[in-house]
This record gives structure tokens, sequence and C-alpha cells, in this order.
């Protein structure tokens, strides 16, 4: 991935003002050859994602909320993989999404896939797309405008995240990494956690890209695999968010083919409308 100068290696003599923390070198293929992330040894505090936001941002250092999940797999265990992604900007976001969407609901047409055999037909229940169907198209940007500024918007998700106590997202640490923008924090640490779903976590940062741009959409908190972002500007209207949803779907598959009740337009009133924080786990 093509990236400015890594400030990490210079993080102690930078100026911020940082808890005790540790930089991550780790990767499925050994040592990097240079720090990818730095993360806290403690809980994050609530104002740490903002302060974090402001001081770090002149550095070329952006803040995320890191998480161990209900396995206590922190970063140097969550197999990054830097030598094997490319940079968001070279792929299209509408063509990622239209390539996923055909590859994923189109396999499951294949005449030798029977429900109960365990093939591609068991991913998909009868109310998710039915095999087939083509590509809606990108969603447009909703009618209204945006209350908030979207980064006010994360650092309140990054507040709620910081005091929640529950195992998925309790305890989460902050960390920073070397990114010009939030879209491309997965890809800068060569994140893993979508791999069975792509290898290359760059092209679901481009669509992170296009969701920036259309939603104010930040990534607020990584966990081993499972991503959580800030929206702020999410559809308002159960159309848009319908065609939202199937993008969502292309995205990540697993949060309707292995979420009840399985079913887009369920998940669109519930998880795309009006909601400022979009959740996404991959098996």
């Amino acid at each position: 991935m093509a990236t400015l100068p890594n400030p990490l290696p210079s993080l102690a003599t930078s100026g911020l003002d940082l808890p005790p923390g540790s930089l991550v070198d780790a990767t499925l293929d050994g040592p990097w050859h240079e720090p990818l992330l730095w993360y806290a040894d403690g809980p994050a505090a609530p104002r740490d994602w903002p302060d974090l936001r402001a001081a770090g941002r002149r550095l070329g250092l952006l803040p995320v909320l890191v998480t161990g999940g209900s396995r206590d797999q922190w970063p140097e265990d969550w197999d990054l993989c830097p030598d094997d992604t490319s940079y968001p900007g070279d792929h299209d976001a509408e063509e990622v999404l239209a390539e996923y969407w055909t590859d994923h609901v189109d396999h499951a047409d294949d005449a030798d896939d029977e429900p109960g055999d365990g093939t591609a037909a068991d991913d998909l229940d009868e109310d998710s797309p039915p095999p087939g169907s083509s590509w809606p198209g990108l969603a447009s940007v909703p009618a209204r405008e945006a209350a908030e500024d979207p980064d006010t918007v994360a650092a309140g998700l990054a507040g709620v995240v910081a005091a929640a106590a529950d195992d998925s997202l309790g305890g989460a640490r902050i960390a920073l990494v070397p990114a010009r923008r939030s879209a491309d924090i997965p890809a800068a640490i060569g994140w893993s956690g979508p791999m069975n779903h792509e290898n290359d976590v760059a092209r679901l940062c481009a669509v992170l890209r296009s969701w920036e741009d259309r939603f104010d959409a930040r990534v607020v908190v990584l966990g081993f695999d499972t991503m959580t972002v800030s929206v702020g500007r999410p559809p308002a209207t159960i159309e848009e968010a319908r065609a939202l949803a199937a993008e969502h779907y292309a995205f990540c598959p697993d949060n309707i083919d292995q979420a009840p009740p399985h079913d887009l337009d369920a998940y669109a009133e519930k998880a795309v409308l009006n909601q400022e924080a979009w959740s996404f786990w991959w098996d």
C-alpha cells in the first residue's frame, strides 16, 4: 500500500500526550519492517478519541478504538497482512460492491447447490436477495442534511464504546494508525478481519471511502473480525435504507446471512434506517 512516511517510529518525541502503550509490528508472516499501529495498554477514556483526533491528525495519525473481543485478541494477534494489501484509491467502490454481489448471490444459484448440503445455497435465506438478482447500484446521498459534523458523531460513538461494559466492546483501547483518512485505517495496518470474504482489505476501504463521502462515515472500532463505523448522515427514509442495505449485504454478507431474521428489508429497517452506527462481522 502506498503511504506517506510513517510517524510511528518517532512517536516518543512527537509531543503527543499518550498513556502507556505498545507499537505493533507483528504480522501473519513475521515482524513488519516498521510499526503498523500504536495502542494503549489500558481501557480508553471517553475523551481519548476526540483528543487524539485533534492532536494526531497534524502528524498523519488517526485514532481508532481496538477491542480484544470475547476471545481477548488484541492487535498483535490479529494476523495482520500488510504485504497483501493494495491502495484503496486504486479501486472503484461500485465495481467492488457489484463484484461481491454477483459472486455471492449468483454463487448460490449453482444448479448443484441444494439447501442443507453445506454449499452456498445454505448461506441465503428465502428472504435474502434471490439467486441471480442483479446488482441494484449505489445508494444515493440521503436527502436530509447532516445534523452534526461527522467527527463529532464519531467522537460520540467512541465515548459510548469507551464506557461500554459488555464482552464484545468492554475495555476497548485507543490506538493510532498512520492514515490520512478514516476509511484507510484498515488498509494501513493490513487488517485481515474479512479474510473469508476478501483477502485485500483495501477493496473494502474503497467502499468505506465512498461511505465517507455519501454518509459521513468514520471507522471508529476494529476487532479481530469486527468493525463499527459512525454515520453522520444516515438514510432517513425506508427507501434510502433499503438501497443502502444492498451495499451492506455485498460488503458483509454475514450481517444478513448469519443473523436472524435473514431478511434484507428487516435489516434495512433495524440496522440502517436513521442509525448513526453500523456494525459488521465476518465469519
